[in-house]
């Protein structure tokens, strides 16, 4: 095959070949359209990493509520009415609260005590891991504290009576508004959070401190439908 170079373009005896400005300006349009497809992935990456770190917050928030509200709501629970069943300690940020669900075996009837597996709990915030951030801890009895959910910065607790008045009387509670906070585990740099945090009393409970994580509120009014009975 014979070849001739000509200025500025090369030919072949077979083909009619590309100039130079011909192949320069291929290379750019390539460039941009490659560029255009990595912008787009690495913003839609970004996407879904925020979304997933969202969602495992807010599911990780339901956890502890669930937990919490199904426990909170048997306070008080004495049939024999020969245990003290009911809060002992209503701060706001943790709770104390019995209630006599089995005998010391954990399978028989109620016995008239409140010192048996889960009759004896405790919800407040602890660092369990030593990261830094607060999670919602579970603890039994004279037990250690267990996490029950991690990265929590609030836990609120309001003690209403059978009017709807705020209490601190521990037998007169009747329900009690719980406010939870959770924190995503990871930073968003594309997002500053500024937001006060207030719980159903519209009473604040977290100031976000300017931050890149997301957080997610969720509160619940439980009825403690066994105490004063």
């Amino acid at each position: 095959m014979k070849m001739r170079v000509y200025m500025g373009r090369i030919k072949t005896a077979a083909s009619g070949g590309f100039t130079l400005l011909e192949l320069l300006v291929a290379i750019g349009l390539s460039s941009i359209v490659v560029s255009g497809i990595y912008s787009t992935y690495y913003s839609q990456q970004k996407s879904y990493v925020r979304q997933t770190e969202v969602s495992a917050m807010q599911q990780n928030l339901r956890a502890a509520m669930y937990h919490m509200e199904r426990e909170m709501r048997m306070a008080g629970y004495d049939p024999t009415r020969r245990a003290g069943a009911g809060f002992q300690t209503a701060n706001s940020t943790s709770v104390r609260f019995t209630t006599d669900l089995t005998d010391d075996s954990g399978t028989g009837a109620p016995d008239g005590d409140a010192d048996d597996a889960d009759e004896d709990i405790t919800y407040s915030l602890y660092d369990s891991d030593g990261d830094g951030n607060s999670d919602l801890c579970k603890k039994v009895g004279a037990g250690s504290n267990q996490p029950v959910a991690q990265n929590i910065d609030a836990l609120n607790i309001v003690y209403l009576d059978q009017n709807g008045n705020v209490t601190s009387t521990l037998s007169d509670i009747r329900s009690v508004q719980v406010s939870l906070l959770a924190k995503s585990g990871r930073r968003d740099q594309t997002y500053i959070n500024n937001t006060t945090y207030r719980n159903q009393n519209g009473t604040a409970i977290y100031n976000a401190p300017g931050d890149s994580f997301h957080r997610k509120l969720s509160t619940a009014q439980i009825k403690c439908r066994n105490m004063g009975l």
